[in-house]
């Protein structure tokens, strides 16, 4: 009997039961005697041995589902090694899970903060394949992640939304997009959007840029500007600073919600305009995933039963050139792929007049 162990760790997105379901498909049809055992709630389940014997049934029908039928949480990996409050020591936990259970490989579905974890297990000696899952993109190894696509068609939905009130208002609007660190998602969402204005943490921007870009809008005769705000973008004065400085900064400066708040308050003291805040929130990680991601999760899943079936282990399976491709998990722990501020799709974006506060 093969037992085959799976989790989806971190933030949810739109593909995660599709991408199960790969996986799941492919091992029973390659396998007689293939066991799945799906942990409830991510690195907990497996911490806890919260758990329970998946059926085949259990993976159909969800291939258009949004979320994730094992339920995730965020188990930051810079405390793996910190007992939890009855002192368990979770990575020691989580490897007498595996063993107790008598597993021959651990999936892992998550982004980065769950990939650097499965590396830890692999380098522990358990045989673990992952899945690369974040709507921002910003896994290191693969051209794309499950969920980036669904989340990116949400976030232009809501810019289409905002132009057709725009039209009617002489007003600056702002939609704040998810991405902390990486602006993958709001560079797509705002071009695909027809944003004037993007705004990305690779990009540090400067206000006085930003509000002579509506300004000239303005005196161009155009009614309205958009603005595409990654919810980490930053400023050149906060780009400038020592992370202890930004820290000390935005505790004791926390006046703004967010940083769209912040920058419209800005706007509206430099250039007198109106200016209206819209932050799409969690529904960019809710909904069914979109075609392109059920095909993806499909082939990634595919491609995961057979690094099992074959015992490749120790490997994300990721997409290289439109194939799938399996990259050493050592190579992507703690590796973050952030947009490239001299990339052809910031030029290509500069050309059709898109500014992004930096020049």
């Amino acid at each position: 009997m093969r037992r085959i162990g799976m989790l989806t760790s971190g933030g949810d997105c739109q593909a995660l039961n599709a991408t199960m379901r790969g996986v799941a498909k492919s091992l029973y049809n390659m396998f007689d005697d293939v066991e799945i055992i799906g942990f409830e709630d991510g690195y907990k389940g497996l911490m806890y041995a919260d758990y329970k014997i998946m059926q085949p049934s259990d993976f159909s029908g969800i291939l258009t589902e949004g979320g994730t039928i094992l339920g995730t949480s965020r188990q930051p990996f810079k405390l793996m090694h910190t007992p939890d409050e009855n002192g368990l020591d979770k990575v020691e936990s989580m490897k007498h899970t595996y063993r107790k259970l008598k597993l021959n490989c651990l999936v892992v579905l998550g982004g980065n903060g769950s990939q650097k974890t499965a590396n830890l297990l692999s380098e522990e000696g358990l045989n673990v394949v992952s899945l690369p899952k974040t709507i921002d993109n910003d896994l290191w190894g693969t051209d794309m992640t499950f969920g980036f696509q669904s989340a990116v068609n949400i976030a232009t939905n809501a810019i289409d939304c905002i132009h057709t009130t725009a039209a009617s208002h002489r007003r600056v609007f702002i939609v704040e997009v998810m991405g902390h660190k990486v602006g993958w998602l709001t560079l797509h969402a705002g071009l695909a959007g027809g944003a004037d204005i993007i705004l990305l943490p690779e990009i540090p921007y400067d206000i006085n840029v930003v509000c002579d870009a509506i300004t000239k809008r303005s005196k161009a005769g155009k009614r309205f500007s958009i603005l595409a705000v990654a919810e980490g973008a930053i400023s050149k004065e906060e780009a400038s600073m020592s992370k202890k400085e930004l820290k000390a900064k935005k505790r004791t400066e926390m006046v703004y919600p967010s940083v769209a708040y912040e920058i419209g308050a800005r706007i509206t003291e430099i250039t007198g305009s109106e200016v209206r805040v819209t932050v799409p929130g969690h529904m960019q990680r809710g909904g069914e995933p979109c075609a392109y991601d059920r095909v993806l999760s499909t082939r990634l899943g595919a491609t995961a039963a057979k690094m099992i079936a074959d015992g490749e282990f120790g490997y994300m399976a990721a997409v290289k050139n439109n194939d799938i491709v399996k990259v050493p998990l050592s190579e992507v722990a703690g590796r973050l792929k952030t947009v490239d501020p001299n990339c052809s799709m910031i030029k290509e974006a500069k050309m059709v007049g898109i500014c992004f506060g930096d020049e």
